[in-house]
């Protein structure tokens, strides 16, 4: 009997407590690409889509880029920052050109700076083409709502 009462006991201190040994939460996040957010803005009909999902323990996200209609294929396509909308920053995640086409999918794992420019809303996520090479269209990042 006090045996039962004991595991009773340690098996309700663990359900208790298991929640804080668990401090892994998994982030979604999207960018809608668009060629008004480039910087500059560009003209083209281009428009596109990132959804994906950050997972805090492993450091690691993951992506699918959809887009459609812009002036050519694409010829280049990254994760920039640290920027806020409006600005522009360097290429911290590169997209293999052999991934280019649509849906671009992947993932990376993320050094802590990279999580706080993530986190943050400081990286955004482009889309290039020989008729713009500085970039067609753009999202910045987010935590999704």
């Amino acid at each position: 009997m006090k045996l039962a009462r004991l595991l009773g006991a340690v098996a309700l201190t663990f359900t208790l407590t298991a929640p804080a040994f668990v401090s892994a939460k998994t982030v979604d996040v999207k960018a809608d690409l668009l060629p008004s957010t480039e910087v500059p803005p560009k003209t083209s009909n281009g428009h596109g889509e990132l959804e994906g999902t950050y997972d805090t323990s492993s450091k690691t996200l993951q992506w699918k880029v959809t887009y459609a209609d812009l002036t050519g294929p694409a010829s280049a396509a990254h994760f920039h920052g640290p920027a806020p909308a409006g600005q522009n920053a360097g290429v911290l995640i590169p997209i293999a050109k052999d991934d280019l086409p649509s849906p671009i999918q992947g993932k990376a794992t993320l050094t802590d700076e990279q999580e706080s420019d993530l986190m943050t809303g400081k990286m955004y996520f482009n889309v290039h083409t020989a008729a713009n090479p500085g970039g067609e269209i753009r999202g910045q990042v987010e935590a999704a709502k």
